[in-house]
């Protein structure tokens, strides 16, 4: 499962086609902000999160700050 994180809808729009180009099968959640990631990631578990650093709330780079120290083990 994968959990791509940004503001702009259109960028995760983007990024989700094309990940749905290499594999149709693929499972993709969509958070805009640090904050429904965290809450997010409290309820499932991911493999990768890919994560805009700018983003209202909470940004990347403090979200995470979060994730590493709460869920050592996510990718991001």
């Amino acid at each position: 499962m994968v959990l791509i994180a940004d503001d702009h809808k259109i960028i995760r729009s983007g990024l989700i086609a094309l990940f749905k180009s290499e594999d149709s099968d693929i499972d993709i959640s969509e958070a805009s902000n640090g904050k429904e990631v965290i809450s997010m990631l409290e309820d499932n578990s991911y493999d990768v999160v890919l994560m805009d650093i700018g983003m209202p709330e909470l940004n990347g780079i403090e979200a995470t700050e979060i994730i590493m120290k709460k869920m050592p083990d996510t990718k991001i």
